[in-house]
């Protein structure tokens, strides 16, 4: 598993993460509780919250959504927060993780390693034999 070291970009990432989720969090409700900023390769940056309910949708799936919405395609790097978190960073959950997979495999995703540290992965390394669709 190739580790990418941290930019100020990416600490930025995280911030913008955070402010999202500041300006959006329903305090009592819960029904956004994790704040997600996606850079895409031209410089332009999403952000997202997430959407809970019986069927909710992660703020990573929200966030891509927007972005593909706008037309976006090439992806540079991914990160999901939340202010009580280890550095504010949340791992992607399964889900995230295929959804990563198909739609752009080499993106960076932030995370904590196993000591704690904030480093960037490959969506592909965060999801080792994942489902792929058969190509006959």
């Amino acid at each position: 598993m190739t580790r990418y070291p941290l930019t100020e970009t990416d600490h930025q990432l995280i911030r913008m993460g955070l402010d999202v989720l500041e300006k959006n969090f329903d305090d009592g409700v819960y029904n956004h509780t994790v704040g997600c900023a996606l850079l895409c390769k031209n410089g332009k940056v999403y952000t997202g919250v997430n959407c809970d309910g019986i069927h909710g949708s992660c703020a990573e799936y929200i966030t891509m959504g927007m972005a593909v919405s706008a037309g976006e395609r090439e992806f540079d790097t991914i990160v999901a927060v939340h202010e009580k978190h280890l550095n504010c960073v949340i791992p992607p959950c399964g889900n995230c993780r295929q959804m990563l997979f198909e739609y752009c495999p080499d993106i960076k995703v932030i995370v904590n390693d196993e000591n704690g540290n904030l480093i960037k992965v490959s969506a592909r390394d965060l999801l080792p034999f994942a489902w792929q669709p058969v190509v006959c």
